[in-house]
């Protein structure tokens, strides 16, 4: 299987204090990898690095084999990598219909973006139901849901989905990771950034550790579950 993102050597840094240490990732097509860690571990510093909203210090990365380390974020995003979680919100003061057709901004052809529209309100019927009603007026869990939902729109090569757990009651945690599965066999290539090790764990192929900036185990996600690192953290 062919990798979709390839990560080598990735430092990063805040003013003089180091964040990301020698981190190395492979994220193959059309499957779902998780990166595990709890807050302060350096999860939402990797994804920002990822999307270069964080500068690299040393390191190199590729996607489908290109080398992006030169792309700035909007080119990243451009080239097939999408972002749901902290990083990035709703807009809530507009509409849910407007919220999806933004997320398809780089969709030029009305007939594709209908289309694209019509397959998410298949995947998503509750955001079907509240097309004209406001984001923020959302709950939690319909807010993460159009979250994702945006970021699936155009397709992409590459889907993160940073803590999309995060805040919300177990049934709705339950609602996303059916999401989830969907995604997975569907064949979307996914990054799933978690704390919730055993969902994650659950939904992906491969599993990363990350601790204070290091990823300190990478492996597959049915050797992760057993390992010291889910059995007693820590992180």
């Amino acid at each position: 299987m062919s990798t979709m993102l390839e990560v080598r050597n990735l430092h990063t840094s805040y003013g003089r204090i180091p964040m990301l240490r020698d981190v190395n990732l492979d994220i193959a097509e059309g499957e779902v990898s998780c990166v595990l860690g709890a807050n302060g571990s350096g999860k939402t510093t990797l994804v920002k690095a990822i999307l270069n909203m964080v500068k690299a210090d040393q390191g190199t990365m590729k996607l489908g084999g290109v080398c992006i380390d030169s792309w700035p974020t909007h080119k990243r995003v451009a080239e097939g990598v999408s972002l749901s979680g902290a990083a990035v919100g709703t807009f809530p003061k507009m509409t849910v219909e407007t919220n999806l057709k933004m997320g398809a901004f780089y969709v030029n052809d009305a007939k594709i973006l209908q289309d694209r529209l019509e397959e998410i309100y298949t995947s998503f019927p509750v955001l079907k139901d509240r097309l004209q009603q406001k984001a923020g007026t959302l709950s939690g869990g319909e807010r993460t849901m159009l979250a994702i939902a945006r970021a699936v729109i155009n397709k992409p090569k590459l889907l993160i989905l940073d803590e999309p757990s995060l805040g919300l009651a177990p049934i709705m945690v339950e609602e996303v990771f059916d999401i989830i599965q969907r995604l997975k066999k569907d064949k979307m290539t996914i990054l799933l950034v978690e704390q919730n090790a055993a969902k994650a764990l659950a939904v992906s192929s491969r599993g990363y550790v990350i601790q204070k900036g290091a990823i300190v185990f990478s492996g597959a996600s049915d050797v992760l579950q057993k390992s010291e690192f889910v059995e007693n953290p820590v992180m």
